[in-house]
């Protein structure tokens, strides 16, 4: 197997009205997965779903979709959860009706409880969340826990290889640029940084299940006091994450994950340049 690569969303170029005509055009231009965005909401009705779903199986495009931003698995209010319940299950409805089989979820919020705190009460939470996905029949999608970009956020890569311990057909989601903006540039893409990150889900996860990770990647502009400020570019070279190592470390290893690019308005180029890198690795 090898490395997927495609857009989160339709980049500033897609030359369409309807998502649903995006698979033909990813394949056109050489890419071959695509993240549905249910970040505000899962609002796409089952026809546009299944249609979406049709036309990527027909063009050899893989879909996953992302759950609401607004999700809290790290909320202990008894509502809360249900609430954080339902939004998911909801999102692997949608995903089902495409024929995605992976759905990003964000890790969650501190709430000003420790770090140690947030990620108890996450790991009991997300214990109770998927049962409910496997209640409503969608035990087959694979939930994909986020690394997150601000720094009090749940979600560094530790926590959320933590959170994977819940289930085994949980996979970390993890986003470079993300942790490269929470960690203010220390794991900044070098090939030191990516081996720490591999190494790191190697050992917690096995190499069987690290090797097919999720992933997220961009450029991301910080801050010192918060972490993520805003997404940019591989044109804009001021903040990272490098792309290169990883993709050289990923073609060494023989590994095979989905790699969605989230740059601002360039997500379908970007991830074409990952690609392109990639295999001149192999």
């Amino acid at each position: 197997m090898s490395v997927l690569f495609g857009p989160a969303g339709n980049s500033n170029s897609f030359p369409y009205k309807s998502s649903v005509d995006a698979p033909r055009w990813l394949r056109e231009i050489g890419l071959d997965a695509y993240e549905y965005q249910c970040g505000k909401g899962v609002n796409v009705g089952e026809e546009t779903a299944r249609t979406l779903g049709a036309r990527a199986a027909e063009q050899g495009i893989v879909l996953s979709l992302h759950a609401p931003y607004f999700v809290n698995p790290a909320n202990p209010d008894p509502e809360s959860l249900e609430k954080t319940a339902g939004y998911i299950v909801a999102a692997c409805r949608a995903a089902d009706w495409m024929g995605a089989r992976r759905v990003t979820v964000h890790s969650g919020a501190l709430m000003k409880r420790t770090r140690r705190e947030a990620a108890g009460i996450a790991v009991r939470n997300l214990g109770e969340i998927v049962k409910r996905v496997d209640g409503a029949g969608y035990g087959h999608i694979a939930l994909c826990m986020e690394t997150m970009g601000k720094i009090n956020q749940l979600g560094d890569l530790d926590e959320v290889l933590e959170l994977c311990q819940v289930d085994e057909r949980l996979l970390p989601c993890v986003d470079f640029g993300h942790l490269y903006a929470r960690t203010l540039g220390e794991l900044d893409g070098s090939a030191g940084a990516v081996a720490h990150i591999l190494d790191r889900m190697r050992a917690e996860l096995g190499e069987e299940r690290a090797s097919r990770f999720h992933s997220h990647f961009s450029c991301i502009q910080f801050t010192p006091g918060g972490g993520e400020k805003v997404h940019l570019t591989f044109a804009q070279e001021e903040y990272g994450p490098a792309h290169e190592p990883l993709m050289h470390a990923l073609a060494e290893r023989g590994w095979s994950p989905t790699i969605i690019c989230e740059s601002a308005g360039t997500q379908a180029e970007d991830a074409l340049t990952m690609k392109r890198a990639y295999e001149g690795f192999l």
